[in-house]
Order: structure tokens, then sequence, then C-alpha cells
């Protein structure tokens, strides 16, 4: 006789739970799983440090949905975390593309922990985003995938802490964004105190796509030291063909002066059947500056720039799975040490190293 409530405690419980999930729009969890088998070296001789290893990258889980507010506004939100294919390590449930924001008639607002519009303006061009293949070993100077501005000073490539955006809508293929990212209490070099702006504009009008990106970074290198990125990047499909590209300048305030560095990209993609067939170039110059002035990757002087070449192709298996393969060399000049921005292998100066890999890819 105790137990002759239970049924209706259990149909009233459940009842909750539906109107719950009515309160809510839409909620969608997704993923990404990217794992590959690669053997890869850093150097052939006199020394030679082959390894061959299974990279994961950057496999993601994540949840994001929609309120419709009425009269054509949304409150919007993602939370998205890394997963450690390779290993299972725990990682944490938001270290990626991370807000909660209102989308309007007038554009996208939101505050979190996002890629920075620098990043995004250009990361579509690359067929080997994000893999160990990825341009941001040369492009960017690096990859910093989640940071504030003290983690990482160098790289343009980041998704950064702390940061607010707003994306326009679209207008004659026209979008812009901005992003700012606030100084949270953060103490840089000398006593400055860190801040980030990002901007770029795009355009897509049929098989035209162009963007221009620049970023800044203020304090990052001490007080009233501003470093800059700028980058203009292009595509264009033609039938089964894209063909992509972009050149960067990055420019650095350090303590010895400024420092400037070139760089190019480009790229071009095959589709046969169920093959997508790909090969890309990237070549970052000399850097100019001051004898000694150095930056993550880059430095100041002669025989400091590198040149990386990728071969492969893609297989599709469905359209959420496939099969990928690949070649990856930087050829780095005797000052350079450039290496592969994701799985890196410790590079030094002068050596090239090299990356064969076999991957799987999984989006959910």
């Amino acid at each position: 006789m105790q137990y002759r409530f239970l049924p209706s405690l259990v149909h009233a419980g459940l009842a909750l739970i539906a109107a719950g999930a009515q309160a809510q729009s839409g909620v969608t969890i997704y993923g990404r799983l990217n794992v590959s088998l690669e053997h890869a070296d850093a150097a052939r001789a006199p020394r030679d440090r082959a390894v061959n290893r299974e990279s994961n990258n950057r496999s993601v889980i994540g949840f994001r949905g929609a309120e419709e507010l009425g009269d054509g506004y949304q409150a919007v939100f993602q939370i998205e975390g890394s997963l450690a294919l390779d290993t299972g390590a725990g990682t944490s449930l938001a270290n990626r593309d991370t807000r909660v924001g209102l989308q309007t008639p007038y554009g996208l607002v939101f505050a979190g922990h996002w890629g920075t519009p620098y990043l995004l303006a250009t990361s579509t061009l690359d067929p080997w985003y994000p893999t160990t293949a990825g341009y941001m070993a040369l492009m960017a100077n690096g990859s910093a995938p989640t940071t504030n501005h003290l983690g990482n000073t160098a790289s343009f490539d980041r998704r950064q802490q702390n940061i607010v955006q707003y994306w326009s809508p679209g207008w004659q293929g026209l979008s812009a964004r901005v992003a700012y990212a606030l100084n949270d209490g953060e103490i840089g070099p000398g006593g400055s105190k860190p801040d980030l702006w990002s901007a770029s504009l795009s355009w897509d009008d049929g098989p035209w796509n162009l963007s221009l990106a620049h970023e800044q970074h203020r304090g990052y290198q001490g007080p009233g030291r501003t470093d800059t990125a700028t980058k203009l990047g292009a595509a264009y499909r033609v039938g089964p063909a894209r063909l992509t590209g972009a050149i960067e300048r990055l420019r650095y305030v350090t303590p010895l002066g400024p420092l400037t560095r070139p760089a190019l990209f480009v790229a071009a993609t095959w589709q046969v059947d169920r093959f997508n067939l790909r090969v890309s170039f990237t070549d970052a110059g000399d850097g100019k500056g001051p004898a000694g002035a150095r930056i993550g990757f880059v430095s100041a002087g002669d025989a400091t720039g590198a040149r990386q070449w990728t071969l492969g192709a893609d297989y599709t298996l469905s359209p959420r799975t496939g099969l990928y393969a690949y070649v990856s060399r930087i050829d780095n000049q005797a000052r350079a040490a450039y290496d592969f921005a994701i799985n890196p292998l410790g590079v030094g100066v002068g050596e090239k190293p090299t990356v064969v890999a076999l991957g799987l890819r999984h989006a959910f």
C-alpha cells in the first residue's frame, strides 16, 4: 500500500522534465572526433628523432541552443570542450568556443571564450585545418587554442578568453565582425595592462570569397607597445576545384625595436567522386628588425624564414565520416626553428620536421 502513489509521482516528474525541455527552443549535442596515425621526424642527419605516434587533432564535444524571444530576437548559447581522443585524458568542459549572447535583426552580440575574427577570417581556406599539417605552423606565428593576454603573446591564431564580439548581418554579400578582449586584472611586462582588438570584413559572392582581417595586441610586450597583424584572404571555386590563398604581415614592438615578418599561403583542392585531392604551400619570410629580436617563431635576420609543403587526399565515407592521408614538411632556413603548431615535435634551428599521416574523422 505504501507504494500506491509511485506511478503518480513518476508521471509528475516526467511532466516536469517535458515542460523544461519545451521551455528551450532547441539544444543540440555535437562533436568532432579526429585522430591520425603518424610517422614524424624532426631531423634527418646527423641525428634522427623519428617517432610513430597517434595524434589527436583537436577533437571536441559541445552543446548549443537557442531560445526564441520574439520579434526576431533569440538568446543563444554554446558550451564546447576538447577531447583527448588519443589518451583519454580529462579536459575542461568549456575550454573551446563557449559563449552566451543575443541574436538580433541587427546582428549577433555575445560574450565568452571564442576564436577571434582574425583567426576565423581565413581558417576555412586551409584544407588541413586543424591537423598537424595546419598552416598555423608558419602563418600567424603558431596557434593558441585557448589563452589570455599573458599565456601566449606571440600567436595571432588564438581562441581568446574574456572576449566580447559583434557579428553583423549580411548585406550584398558583405559582413563584418569585431571583438574586444578585456583585461581581467592581468599585469603584463613592465606593469602594462594588455588587451586585444580584432576585426574582419568578408565578402561572399558566388564562387568568390574575400576577407580582410586586422588584430592589435596592446601592451603584450610592455607599456605603450602594440603588436599588429593584417592579412588578406581569397578563395575561388570553379567546377570541382577550389583555389585559396592568403598574405599576412606581422609586426611586433619589442624592447629592441619593431620586428616584422611577411607570410604567404596558397592551396588547391580537386573533387574527384569521393576523393578530395589537396595540396598547399606556405612561405614565411625572414624577420626584419634589430639583431636578437625574437617573438615566438619569428626572429630578425637573414636565413630566419621557412617553407612548408603538404600533399594529400580526403576520402568521404559518408557526409559525417572520412579518411585522409597527407605528407607535410617544413624546410627551416639555417637560423629558423618553425615547428608544427598542432602536435609539435620540438625543433632546433635549421631542422626540417616531416610528418606522414593517415587519419579518420567523424562529426556528429
